[in-house]
């Protein structure tokens, strides 16, 4: 098969766990753009969290897309143009806040180049402020400090905790929101629907192309429905068994390079 599009999620793919591209995924990403390939970054990080990543990857110089928030929104890296963009019901996020309080869990949402959250000395909240170099602003009641409407918002906090957030959300808040978890420690809570696949069939439909000539690579419970969706569906070593199970094809861990060996397998860059 002639693949004509690759997508990666960022952290736990595309990085290593430093959280960095290493050299070797960033010429093979390079090079294989510059002989025609499609690159989109798909993650659920905010834009401001994965636009370091596509400015390293050259990708404004090329024909490259951004899929921030877990899909709410899509953004063709070389115009800045928006190409789609959902938000969460304002309804919904005093129940997001009620039910993070009544579990003792960290919310938070995004403005701009910051994170805002109650909780700004939690350790997850760090690590999410970590991840997409922003600044945290404490916030002294989050539900008037936001600005509606807000694109996703986070609860964070001890797995096993989340695992019966999830649940709890899920039934209580059916057919308004989407909720699942991007790590063990992040539930991501977005507008309904939404999710990798979903806005992947919003793009490929903009842009004339089959999902047979797609490539999409992922470790986290996020990336199943990308995984599932494309022609092929590639899972890292280090992903989540219910991933590896899903995928076409398991390449090397994030560690070792192992978005290079996916372009070198399956794109031309390499051959």
């Amino acid at each position: 098969m002639d693949y004509k599009i690759l997508v990666l999620d960022l952290d736990g793919t595309l990085t290593n766990t430093r959280k960095e591209i290493t050299p070797s995924n960033r010429e093979a990403l390079i090079q294989t753009q510059q002989q025609g390939t499609r690159l989109v970054l798909a993650s659920g990080r905010p834009t401001y969290g994965i636009a370091p990543l596509a400015d390293e990857l050259q990708m404004s110089q090329f024909d490259g897309y951004i899929l921030s928030y877990n899909g709410g929104k899509i953004i063709d890296w070389k115009s800045k143009e928006i190409l789609y963009a959902n938000v969460l019901p304002n309804a919904v996020i005093p129940q997001l806040y009620e039910c993070a309080k009544k579990n003792k869990l960290a919310i938070l949402t995004y403005d701009k180049e910051c994170i805002v959250t109650e909780n700004p000395e939690d350790e997850y909240v760090k690590k999410e402020a970590f991840l997409n170099r922003m600044e945290v602003r404490k916030s002294t009641n989050f539900l008037t400090d936001i600005h509606l409407p807000v694109p996703k918002c986070l609860i964070v906090g001890d797995p096993d905790k989340l695992i019966a957030v999830e649940s709890e959300l899920s039934i209580r808040l059916q057919g308004q929101i989407s909720a699942y978890r991007s790590e063990p420690y992040f539930l991501e809570l977005v507008p309904l629907g939404i999710d990798k696949a979903q806005s992947l069939t919003v793009l490929l439909e903009k842009l004339d192309m089959k999902r047979e000539e797609m490539v999409a690579v992922g470790d986290g419970y996020n990336d199943l429905s990308m995984i599932k969706f494309a022609g092929l569906g590639i899972a890292m070593a280090n992903a989540q068994e219910p991933v590896k199970k899903a995928a076409d094809y398991i390449t090397l861990s994030n560690d070792e390079d192992g978005v290079a060996a996916v372009v070198e397998r399956y794109f031309s860059a390499a051959k």
